[in-house]
Order: C-alpha cells, then sequence, then structure tokens
C-alpha cells in the first residue's frame, strides 16, 4: 500500500492500528472498548496510572503521540481543552505538532469537546498536509463511555466520515454527520447550551413549588404530563429523592461535573460571540453555573438546585 494513499485498514485489510491520545474519565473506556473489540492500540497520556491500566487491558504504551501513532492508520484523541488540542497536533510553534508526523491518508478523530474555531484551525492544517480530520465530541458521559453507547457529533468530510463509523460504533451506539468540519463542535455546543438553560429552568420551577408547599415529585409528575416536560425531568431529576439512581440521589456525586457544563456554556458564548448570534438566555446559565462552580465545581451539574435550596447539598 503507497503510504500516500493510507485509509482506515491495514495493510491487511484487517482492523486499523489505533493511537489513543488522552485516557481520562472518558478516554480510558473508550480506548478499552476499542481493544475488546479486537482493535490493536498504543495510548498515550500524562498519567502514567492510566497508561498502565490501558496496558493492562492489553494496549502498547507510548512516551509521546507522536511515538503513539508510529505506524498507525487512525489516530484518536480525548483531551481536557482547545489549547491541548493545539499543542498535540500542532505542536507549541505550530511546525513541531503530531499533524507533521503523520503520513497522507491518516485519519484523525478529535472528540475532545473545544471551540468550534479551534477544531476548524487544527482541520486546516491537517488539510494542508493530506490528513483526514474530523471533530467528533460525545455526549453520553462517563457511563456511555463505559457502555459503549456514546453520541458521535462529527464534522468533517464525507469520506472521513464513512471510514469512521465502524470505528465510532465500537464506542458509541448515535452516530451524526453534522456537517463540515467544525460542525461537530457546534452541535455539541448547542445541544449542552439548552441542556444547561433546561437544568436551570427546571431546578428553579421545582423550587417555586418547594417553597410554595408542593411535593417535589408530585410537581415533577404533574410538570411531566404537562407542557413543562423535558429531559431533565424524564431522567435527571436535580430534586434528591424524586428519582433513584440519579446523581441528585446520591449525594450530587457522579454524572456530568458543574465545571464541565460551565466549559460547555462558555465555549457557547466564544462562539456566540464570534459569530454575532445573540443567546441571552445561554448567557444568563453561564453566569449562573459560573457563580455555582466555585464552590460546586466537582458536584454534578444538576446541583444547581443548591442554588435556590441551600439544603440540598448538606
Amino acid at each position: 500500500m503507497d503510504i500516500n494513499d493510507r485509509n482506515a485498514t491495514d495493510k491487511d485489510g484487517d482492523k486499523p492500528k489505533i493511537a489513543f491520545i488522552g485516557l481520562g474519565n472518558m478516554g480510558a473506556p473508550m480506548a478499552e472498548n476499542l481493544l475488546k473489540a479486537g482493535y490493536t492500540l498504543s495510548a498515550y497520556d500524562l498519567s502514567q496510572a492510566a497508561t498502565e491500566r490501558l496496558q493492562q487491558a492489553g494496549a502498547s504504551v507510548a512516551s509521546s503521540p507522536i511515538e503513539a501513532a508510529r505506524n498507525a492508520q487512525v489516530v484518536i484523541s480525548m483531551l481536557p481543552a482547545g489549547k491541548h488540542v493545539h499543542s498535540v497536533y500542532l505542536g507549541e510553534n505550530g511546525s513541531n505538532g503530531l499533524l507533521t508526523a503523520l503520513p497522507k491518508g491518516t485519519l484523525v478523530i478529535d472528540s475532545s469537546t473545544i471551540a468550534a474555531a479551534d477544531a476548524m484551525k487544527v482541520a486546516a492544517a491537517a488539510s494542508q498536509l493530506g490528513i483526514d480530520f474530523l471533530d467528533a465530541p460525545v455526549s453520553g458521559g462517563t457511563g456511555g463511555a463505559i457502555a459503549g453507547s456514546l453520541t458521535f457529533i462529527v464534522g468533517g468530510s464525507d469520506e472521513a466520515f464513512a471510514k469512521a463509523q465502524p470505528i465510532l460504533a465500537v464506542m458509541g451506539k448515535n452516530i451524526f454527520h453534522a456537517g463540515d468540519q467544525g460542525a461537530g463542535q457546534v452541535a455539541k455546543i448547542c445541544n449542552n447550551m439548552l441542556l444547561g438553560i433546561l437544568m436551570a429552568g427546571t431546578a428553579e420551577a421545582i423550587n417555586l413549588g418547594v417553597k410554595n408547599g408542593l411535593d417535589p415529585k408530585v410537581l415533577s409528575d404533574i410538570m411531566l404530563q404537562s407542557s413543562g416536560r423535558n429531559w431533565t425531568l424524564e431522567v435527571y431529576n436535580p430534586y434528591p429523592q424524586v428519582m433513584e439512581n440519579v446523581p441528585s440521589s446520591n449525594g450530587y456525586q457522579g454524572g456530568f461535573m458543574s465545571k464541565l457544563m460551565q466549559k460547555d456554556l462558555n465555549l457557547a458564548m466564544q462562539t456566540a460571540q464570534d459569530t454575532n448570534v445573540e443567546t441571552p438566555m445561554g448567557a444568563k446559565a453561564a453566569e449562573l453555573y459560573e457563580a455555582h462552580t466555585v464552590e460546586n465545581g466537582d458536584k454534578d451539574f444538576s446541583s444547581i438546585m443548591g442554588r435556590h435550596d441551600h439544603s440540598v447539598l448538606f
């Protein structure tokens, strides 16, 4: 096979070799699911404990992203923020990053949640080098990552998306092609902006009812059968003990941390500012979560309930 015409299969037509960069709470179980599906994996993370965990699961361990990607047909990354994505792929000075070490035709799937502008910057650099780049942020949390039931929201070319689908299907159940490069990030932050608004509004409505003598479960049931029905009421009620097996009934532990919701809301506000779009409700939600995360950043984002009823946090 010509090195300038690589695709998502190795030279023997088997599963492609994959380099996985970023083994945090989301990345590690995603990588483990790829190993379980029979993919050959080389892993890199700054955390020695994280790489040792993957090594025990069957991955080889690399000392750098470039070493991890050696002989790989596919690179997948799950990193904390745009600056980390830039550092890995573009390098500190824009010329010594991972992209410069990858052959043409390599498929790069970045599942980090970052600003659309940051994703498009990396995608443009990849395109100039003949590398297929997809921004593919996820929804579904750590539970979805472990279960292999994530939702992938993908931006990039039709050809790159087609190559990626079999691989993404190992880690997720719902795979959407949102559009061109950057579209995955835009769709993800639109969804999470709405989720932040819904959670803040639901908590506010329940608090209003409770403070006026209503039982939180009775009120939630009423709203579930009325026009206020929404996802937070259906599966993620923010008031303690209204619903089993949700963070609010477990001291707001687990789930999706408030500081991550704040991050996504700030990304939405950055995109709105960059494109001159008015998002007053998103801005208010971002303001509420910014104040809330000062003391509750590691608690689940449904803990915004405590802004109204402080007793639920203690």
